[in-house]
């Protein structure tokens, strides 16, 4: 009898992939890489507050050439006048993104944005819970390493 091969596991993003192909696609993105690359094409400052909605493109018209297509992005409310007086650096962004003037003009949605809030960054661990951990540590000797174990444990215990 003959034995069943290896099975290998496929990457979720491999088994999804057209899946989100065709999500991006009907909202006028050829590529999901400028809503997940968004920070980066855009800077982090107006990614904070905005996210790219979809692309509409023109419908091209016999004898005419093309028009570029308009991206629509949702901004969150007060910073939609800052990403307006922005648009031309962000237009400039997109475009070297994609490579040609594929973008023309911007089209600003205000809404609350769709992402989640990013989780806080952990405080320090507090001084006292340091040197009160530092002292069960007595078998290390290196000194900084004790210091960094106890930082650690303190940290990991605060969580």
């Amino acid at each position: 009898m003959s034995k069943p091969g290896p099975i290998s596991a496929k990457p979720l993003s491999v088994l999804l992939s057209d899946v989100f192909s065709d999500a991006y696609a009907r909202q006028g993105f050829a590529a999901r890489e400028l809503v997940t690359r968004w920070a980066e094409i855009a800077g982090s400052e107006v990614a904070a507050h905005s996210e790219p909605l979809k692309i509409q493109w023109p419908r091209p018209v016999e004898g005419q050439p093309t028009e570029p297509a308009t991206l629509v992005l949702r901004v969150e409310g007060p910073m939609a006048l800052e990403i307006q007086h922005a648009s031309d650096v962000i237009l400039q962004r997109v475009n070297r993104f994609f490579g040609w003037s594929a973008v023309g003009r911007l089209a600003l949605r205000q809404a609350p944005l769709s992402r989640r809030d990013k989780p806080r960054p952990s405080r320090a661990p507090e001084p006292a819970e340091v040197t009160e951990l530092a002292k069960t540590l007595s078998s290390v000797e290196d000194e900084e390493l004790r210091t960094a174990l106890a930082r650690l444990g303190a940290s990991i215990k605060r969580n």
